[in-house]
């Protein structure tokens, strides 16, 4: 265990974490609309619309699941130059422009009459959520709090569950009057409306705030040495499969709801909802968890859930089994994101946190875009979403055993000590 000096670079932020100060209210409710808006309705929201477009467009659904793909992939390239932009220009203005774009692309969407059209706004999507997302709030929430940043985080975190629990029901009713079309540039204002003035108010840093980096000076680590350790590489193939049966899932249940089980737009909407509302109860539990055990057996129990859920989908004849798998998928899907960057702190201290998360989170988001592709592309060819739940199902499971294989603890290596 380390044992280094107590380092306080922002004496700002200890002041004002036992009493929250009205710009620390600000950012913590910045996290929470732009997050709210970028990954809430946009994520989730958007693939409400899903079967809308296999009806009226005439489109695949591998070539629904592949605009988000096409963009995420692409745009994932360019996380490096996104956080030397947060770093020069600050992460408020990158906010405010991933507001912006995530607007305008719903808005598009809501416009779109041919493919090329799609693909264009999926691209600007995929920029508006890694300008706007998760990587400039938790900078900006890191660089606002110190002893409260878990709480802060969480508290935006938790926009991303509401987001996604409100999203279907206001798109089912806005459907109901105004059309699939409407409905999109409705939500892309809607986005707008909640998150840009919020995040327009808040402040980059606090005053008198001084760099981390000069603040704390650590040794600079060699990739080529974190590429040594095992447990990277277990720790990778566990979030990455689990990420994908995740995704797979959760990117095809409006279009199996409402398409292969005929359910109303008002059942797929509500089943939607249960699922992102015990989204936030699976957020809020694990976490608590996760302070109490070893975070090793809470990702353990994550990924069970998620193995645990999608066989429910063989079953959804059967009343009230697919309530069932809402919930549960739900507390999976609350959990599996998160843990993610707490086992990687654990299994490798903080020194080197950025490089190894930015290794997983690449082959994560190849993983978290191409694995609806594949579930789409299986259901168009064999008109049964049965053989693309199984591949979810082995994939949750041999993620679980990675999981199984890592340390409960950091290696005691050098390297990373």
């Amino acid at each position: 265990m380390d044992t280094q000096p107590s380092v306080n670079p922002l004496p700002y932020q200890a002041r004002q974490d036992n009493k929250f100060s009205r710009d620390q209210i600000k950012v913590a409710a910045t996290g929470f609309a732009s997050l709210f808006s970028l990954i809430g309705i946009m994520f989730y929201g958007l693939s409400f619309f899903y079967d809308f477009w296999v009806r009226d467009m005439g489109w695949s659904r591998v070539t629904i699941t592949s605009g988000s793909a096409f963009g995420r992939v692409t745009v994932s390239l360019l996380g490096f130059l996104v956080g030397g932009l947060i770093d020069k220009f600050g992460p408020r203005k990158l906010i405010l422009l991933g507001v912006l774009l995530g607007g305008f692309a719903f808005m598009g969407f809501g416009l779109m009459t041919d493919l090329w059209q799609f693909f264009l706004f999926s691209l600007m999507a995929a920029l508006g959520y890694i300008c706007g997302g998760p990587l400039p709030n938790q900078v900006l929430t890191t660089r606002w709090f110190t002893r409260s940043r878990g709480k802060a985080m969480g508290f935006a975190y938790i926009g991303v569950g509401v987001g996604g629990m409100l999203v279907p029901q206001i798109a089912r009713y806005l459907n109901t009057w105004f059309g699939w079309h409407t409905s999109l540039i409705l939500l892309g204002i809607l986005m707008v409306l909640i998150a840009f003035p919020v995040a327009f108010s808040v402040k980059d840093a606090p005053p008198g705030a001084v760099s981390e980096k000069t603040a704390v000076k650590e040794p600079d680590i060699p990739v080529r040495q974190i590429l040594k350790n095992r447990s990277l590489y277990l720790l990778m193939i566990g979030s990455t499969c689990s990420i994908a049966a995740v995704s797979g899932t959760s990117q095809h249940l409006k279009l199996f709801f409402s398409i292969d089980l005929n359910y109303t737009q008002e059942q797929s909407a509500n089943l939607i909802s249960i699922v992102l509302f015990s989204s936030i109860i699976g957020r809020l539990f694990m976490g608590w968890m996760a302070d109490r055990i070893p975070k090793k057996f809470v990702m353990i129990v994550i990924y069970l859930l998620v193995a645990a859920a999608i066989p429910m989908l063989y079953f959804a004849h059967i009343p009230g089994v697919i309530y069932a798998f809402a919930f549960v998928f739900g507390m999976a899907l609350g959990g599996d994101y998160m843990i993610i960057p707490l086992m990687t702190a654990e299994l490798f201290g903080i020194k080197v946190l950025g490089k190894v998360m930015g290794i997983i989170l690449t082959t994560d988001v190849i993983a978290d875009a191409l694995s609806p592709m594949l579930v789409g592309w299986i259901r168009d060819k064999t008109g049964s979403y049965f053989s693309g739940f199984e591949i979810l199902i082995t994939l949750a499971i041999i993620g679980t055993i990675a999981i199984l294989l890592l340390p409960q603890k950091r290696n005691a290596d050098p390297v990373l000590e």
